[in-house]
């Protein structure tokens, strides 16, 4: 399966360490920004594990419960992942701003909140990094946003969402104590709080719409039909080959129907060699098409 687990161990343990460190400033220094950061943290963490727990469940064999196959298990869980960040992650973070507004506490000493908030940045970035790189090399040259929506791979670009949250996130963190500290004004690091909120709302309600459109099902590349139709048509038996039906059921796995027609005198026993023939080309060639089915038409 194309989903890959190196961003999603490399985010886990950055997100982990983080969080614990980003608790343990917030509870010296009382700052808001730093509460929401580390919840955040937590947020991704756990985000991670149902990740890498839809990875797993994806890769079981078919059965006869599920005779297509637990492909979508990364779908479902891609799904619920979004939903955390916005649930939890922007809803605690509104919380946390709006509660720090309504009582200010000013912080008085900023040095372990800068302190956790660059080691914070240096992990947060290495894991920015390791996914970057996984998305680049699975794009292979497609524009960054044409790329997200054709990817059916969420493991990559969940991950790399969720790293662009937390750097933009951070810098915001940053300010806050800043400039709450510069200006000996409490509001400025209860509005990063709020800020932060707005910033993981967004990049869930992103998330949430690619995440969606894979759970539905979504159809397989044009250039990946083009061929089954060019294959199925090298077999002498076939006269025409309509536009094939296909639909991911993980980042490989993939469900094709393909209406063709053969000749008109070609006897029922020659059919039924020719359809293992087209079955046996295609899939040979074209690994990802777990489930081919051909489906012949009658000429009018």
């Amino acid at each position: 399966m194309a989903a890959s687990k190196v961003p999603l161990y490399s985010a886990l343990a950055a997100n982990l360490a983080i969080a614990i460190t980003k608790f343990i400033a917030a509870g010296v220094t009382g700052s808001s920004a730093m509460i929401s950061e580390g919840i955040h943290s937590v947020v991704d963490t756990a985000n991670e594990v149902l990740l890498l727990y839809g990875i797993h469940r994806s890769n079981k064999p078919a059965d006869a419960r599920r005779p297509f196959g637990y492909g979508k298990e990364l779908y479902f869980w891609a799904f619920i992942v979004s939903i955390l960040i916005f649930g939890i992650g922007g809803g605690i973070s509104f919380y946390e701003g709006i509660s720090h507004l309504q009582h200010p506490n000013l912080i008085e000493d900023p040095k372990w909140n800068y302190i956790v908030l660059g080691f914070a940045f240096l992990f947060d970035g290495a894991s920015y990094i390791t996914a970057q790189r996984e998305f680049t090399r699975q794009r292979a040259g497609t524009p960054f946003w044409r790329a997200v929506r054709q990817s059916k791979d969420p493991s990559t670009f969940v991950v790399l969402f969720e790293d662009a949250a937390d750097l933009l996130g951070l810098t915001v963190a940053f300010l806050g104590v800043f400039l709450g500290h510069y200006y000996q004004n409490p509001y400025f690091d209860a509005m990063a709080s709020i800020i932060i909120g707005l910033i993981l709302t967004t990049i869930s309600a992103l998330l949430l719409r690619e995440s969606r459109s894979l759970l539905m099902g979504e159809t397989a590349d044009e250039t990946l039909l083009a061929q089954v139709v060019q294959l199925a048509l090298e077999n002498p038996a076939v006269v025409r080959v309509d536009k094939p039906l296909s639909m991911h059921m993980g980042p490989e796995e993939i469900i094709v129907l393909v209406p063709l027609t053969f000749q008109e005198d070609i006897l029922s026993r020659e059919i039924t060699v020719a359809i293992k023939d087209i079955r046996q080309s295609i899939q040979s060639q074209l690994p990802n098409i777990t489930q081919l089915y051909i489906e012949p038409q009658i000429d009018d």
